[in-house]
C-alpha cells in the first residue's frame, strides 16, 4: 500500500507535502506506547498513534518507518514536523479513532508487523 492510499482511505491530511507519497508500506502498527513499537515493528511500516510528542518521530526514525499517522485530530508540534522532514518521514493526521484506522487499513490489505 502506498502513502497516498492511506491518505485517501483515512481521509487524512498530509502535513509533509514535500515528501514522496508513492512509497510502499508493507505493515502497520497502532500504538501509543513507543516501547511496543521498538519491540515489535519492522521497517517500511506506518505508525498510527495518538501520542503527540517528538519521541514518536524519533522512534519512527529508529525503526525505519516511512509514515506516521496521528489519530483523533492530533497535530504534531513544529519540532516533530521539522524532524520528520529531515528524516523523510511522511506525517499525516486524521479525525478518525485509532481502532477505526487500523480496521480500515486491515480491510484494505495492510497487515501488522
Amino acid at each position: 500500500m502506498k502513502i497516498k492510499d492511506i491518505i485517501e482511505l483515512l481521509d487524512a491530511e498530509n502535513l509533509t507535502p514535500e515528501l514522496d507519497l508513492e512509497q510502499e508500506l508493507h505493515s502497520a502498527c497502532g500504538s501509543d506506547m513507543m516501547s511496543d513499537v521498538l519491540a515489535y515493528v519492522k521497517d517500511q511500516a506506518v505508525l498510527l498513534t495518538g501520542l503527540n510528542n517528538p519521541q514518536v518521530i524519533r522512534t519512527a526514525d529508529m525503526m525505519d518507518m516511512l509514515c506516521v499517522v496521528y489519530v483523533r485530530g492530533k497535530r504534531p508540534d513544529a519540532l516533530s514536523l521539522k524532524i520528520a522532514n529531515e528524516k523523510g518521514i511522511c506525517v499525516l493526521t486524521t479525525e478518525r479513532a485509532l481502532f477505526t484506522c487500523c480496521g480500515i487499513l486491515y480491510d484494505n490489505g495492510l497487515r501488522g508487523a
